[in-house]
């Protein structure tokens, strides 16, 4: 017999909240006021910041970091009957890409600890008709980019990360995205920072750079005052100078925003150490306040000690008052992709995670108080729903 927790009093804590402060409010309105509104001036100084931020290398702003990883994959060449090696753990529109291009996504396994993709499983899975590797950054973790790319040099693949999560993230000491090949960023609202809608794409030269442009708005290149090609197929994806003041006005915030969610986050892992929580069986992320941006606090929920499911789980916790999220279920396992062939059983690890992962309260406007009630919150719930033989 489930126990419901009784509806809280405190303001509803939401899963995440973008920290918009008033100049950049401000600035907007000047954006409106001035009549240039679509894409202009704001995204070139935007794209010239971010130019400073990933040490001098060319960097293209987008209208989502989806079609930045679809332009990604046709500058590098990919297209039918080509496969891109990924992940089934993340958001849908990384394998969904690699289908718009006409391309096979293969996944493989995730790393159990890591929950990024397996780099010992890649090579197994690498053909001839392989052509690109598309790894993820889970919440913010960085995958190995020293196996990731020696896997890469030595099959001669190209390289797209999906680093939507991880703006702020470092390895070995440097910015993700001021080394490697392709890296595109995410700036959606619940990302560490945001274009309200948004993303961006950095490339190896500038020759990238004017394709990604290219792609971006239709394939049109203009000459003079009248002059018009079409030389790629193209499409809608340009960001407009409304999104992109939000956007400058974030970019100075990433350093105190991140600082504040590592503090968030010190506050989860002493409080989830208690050895009476610890009993749970409760899941947790690395331990990693080196490199991580800590775009997300994902837990991951004992299922074969509860008698209800994450759903119930989550059910209790907003009655509670407190938001929470999944990231993700199992991409494999969606309908378009099981017509293609995959099936549960498929990649075991990845299952056992998207079945139970759960994504807590993180955003900067947090407190550490906060993060005290989503923890007591959780606790109270799965102590309330544990099978009996824990309390044998």
């Amino acid at each position: 017999m489930s126990t419901s927790p009784a509806a809280s009093t405190a303001p509803f804590l939401p899963l995440t909240r973008p920290t918009i402060d008033e100049e950049t409010i401000a600035g907007v309105a000047d954006v409106l006021r001035s009549g240039w509104i679509t894409s202009g001036p704001k995204v070139k100084e935007l794209e010239a910041k971010l130019f400073d931020y990933f040490g001098g290398r060319p960097v293209r702003v987008f209208n989502s970091g989806t079609c930045t990883m679809e332009i990604a994959l046709r500058i590098a060449g990919v297209g039918p009957g080509d496969e891109v090696i990924t992940t089934p753990l993340s958001w849908v529109a990384t394998s969904n890409v690699i289908l718009e291009v006409g391309a096979r996504p293969v996944f493989v396994d995730i790393d159990p600890v890591t929950r990024n993709i397996d780099l010992e499983k890649i090579e197994p899975a690498i053909t001839a008709k392989t052509r690109a590797l598309l790894p993820v950054d889970l919440a913010g973790f960085p995958v190995d980019r020293d196996r990731l790319y020696a896997i890469a040099r030595q099959h001669k693949l190209r390289v797209i990360e999906d680093a939507a999560q991880s703006f702020g993230s470092t390895w070995g000491g440097r910015r993700i995205g001021s080394f490697g090949d392709f890296v595109s960023f995410s700036f959606h609202p619940n990302k560490n920072i945001t274009t309200i809608e948004g993303g961006c794409l950095v490339l190896n030269d500038e020759r990238e750079a004017k394709l990604a442009e290219q792609y971006r708005l239709q394939g049109v290149v203009r000459s003079g005052f009248d002059g018009m090609e079409v030389e790629v197929v193209g499409g809608k994806f340009n960001l407009t100078d409304v999104a992109a003041r939000v956007g400058l006005g974030q970019l100075p915030h990433i350093d105190a925003f991140n600082a504040k969610r590592a503090e968030l986050v010190r506050a989860y892992f002493e409080l989830l150490s208690a050895p009476a929580i610890a009993a749970l069986g409760l899941g947790l992320p690395p331990q990693d306040f080196s490199g991580s941006n800590w775009h997300m606090f994902q837990v991951v929920l004992p299922d074969d000690q509860l008698t209800i499911k994450r759903a119930d789980v989550m059910a209790q916790m907003h009655a509670s008052g407190i938001g929470t999220g999944v990231h993700y279920p199992a991409i494999h396992l969606f309908a378009v992709y099981r017509r293609l062939g995959w099936k549960e059983g498929d990649f075991p690890f990845a299952e056992k995670v998207c079945r139970n992962i759960l994504t807590l309260p993180l955003f900067p406007a947090m407190t550490r108080d906060d993060v005290r009630r989503v923890v007591e919150a959780l606790v109270r719930i799965l102590e309330a729903n544990a099978k009996n033989e824990r309390h044998s």
